[in-house]
């Protein structure tokens, strides 16, 4: 009877030693490695466990529940501020993308190239983002691990060709009102399309190395996306800092050399700019630089922030959703940017003026809207700032956004 039992418990014993296939940590640990702890599964144990909608193994275990971590109240407020902002921003991004490309005469200008890839990467975040939020912390949708993946790398790709939109923006303004000779001849319609091309596909490969492999098993997670490594996370941050740092200065730069170009004229031209003509200068300008950057720190600051604290240390639930809503504001972003490049524009304006009378009189049964280009416009904000300060023979006729 002993030798028996014996045997049982033997073989018991050896069937367990024997059964640590990669399925059973699988299920006993997690697919992903909880926010804040560290978990050695093997790469091939994570990847053999995939998440899907409906399925019953998600019924008894959904990793994603440890951030989907909003009370009934917040989801309400996501869901409405997501929609609203989300729709708005798509409009105004999708007016501006129709105004430039519907108009010959700007769309072959290289400024008006930037300021279309940038209305045209707000527009798709705008929709991406605002689409999988909701879906995902209101309504706690679950796809696979592959299509997940894809979302996410869809909202970076989008949220990251925005700012990168902003910064050859920015280098636009910086050749125009520095170079004003050579700008033509610097900044070209194909030079234009390839910095974009570049752009776009350096944002697209940094975005979707996620979906390639790069994900956190066996390395942490982070806090606050799931699937998402944090050295991951780091390297994106360290990435957005530099196109964010090359913002900085640009604008700054074109700041301090609008203002010593006011101080160079007084000087070569024997006479003082009057003091009033010359604090507008200043004035106006600042005010013009120092909406934009104020527009990009309210912005994108407070979820920089979050995304680089969760790195050091382990987040609250209160923190995760403090979070959540500053993610938000990356589509108030998106829905400023149009009004800031865009639609302070003198060429843009004209446009829309010619558009909106061209529709009044199709309505009016006038006959069929006309094809004409709008009338040549002034010229844009930023050039208009400066242009009481330029010489006659400084002025670059290529330069019409700056």
């Amino acid at each position: 009877m002993s030798e028996t039992l014996i045997s049982v418990i033997s073989q018991v014993r050896s069937s367990l030693l024997t059964s640590k296939d990669s399925s059973f940590p699988v299920y006993s640990q997690a697919f992903w490695a909880r926010p804040g702890r560290s978990q050695n599964l093997s790469m091939e144990g994570c990847l053999e466990r995939e998440v899907t909608n409906g399925s019953e193994s998600d019924l008894e275990f959904n990793p994603m529940k440890s951030y989907m971590i909003l009370s009934d109240a917040q989801k309400i407020a996501v869901a409405v501020l997501c929609t609203l902002l989300g729709l708005l921003s798509a409009l105004e991004n999708m007016v501006v993308l129709y105004l430039i490309l519907s108009s010959q005469r700007l769309r072959r200008k290289p400024s008006y190239l930037f300021i279309s890839s940038l209305a045209g990467a707000d527009f798709l975040a705008s929709v991406i983002f605002a689409f999988n939020f909701v879906i995902f912390h209101v309504f706690h949708g679950v796809d696979s691990k592959a299509v997940f993946l894809l979302k996410i790398g869809s909202v970076t790709m989008t949220f990251t060709a925005s700012v990168g939109s902003l910064l050859l923006t920015a280098v636009d303004r910086f050749l125009c009102l520095c170079y004003p000779p050579t700008y033509k001849a610097l900044v070209t319609r194909g030079r234009a399309l390839v910095a974009l091309c570049v752009m776009w596909v350096l944002s697209a490969l940094i975005s979707y190395l996620p979906l390639m492999g790069w994900t956190c098993c066996p390395n942490p997670c982070s806090e606050l996306f799931p699937l998402i490594p944090n050295d991951y996370l780091l390297g994106w941050l360290l990435f957005i800092a530099i196109l964010f740092a090359g913002i900085i200065y640009t604008y700054g730069y074109v700041l301090w050399k609008a203002h010593q170009h006011v101080a160079s004229l007084a000087e070569h031209q024997n006479r003082q700019v009057p003091g009033i003509a010359r604090m507008r200068l200043d004035v106006r300008l600042a005010k013009t630089l120092g909406l934009v950057l104020a527009v990009l720190f309210i912005c994108w600051f407070p979820a920089l922030a979050l995304m680089g604290y969760s790195l050091v240390t382990t987040l609250s639930d209160q923190v995760k959703e403090a979070f959540a809503f500053c993610s938000m504001l990356c589509l108030v972003n998106s829905m400023v940017n149009p009004i800031i490049y865009a639609l302070r524009s003198g060429e843009i304006r004209s446009v829309a003026q010619h558009c909106l009378i061209g529709w009044k009189k199709y309505l009016q049964g006038l006959g069929p809207e006309e094809n004409e280009e709008a009338p040549r416009s002034s010229v844009t904000e930023t050039e208009a700032d400066v242009k009481t300060t330029e010489m006659p023979a400084s002025r670059s006729p290529g330069c019409s956004n700056c």
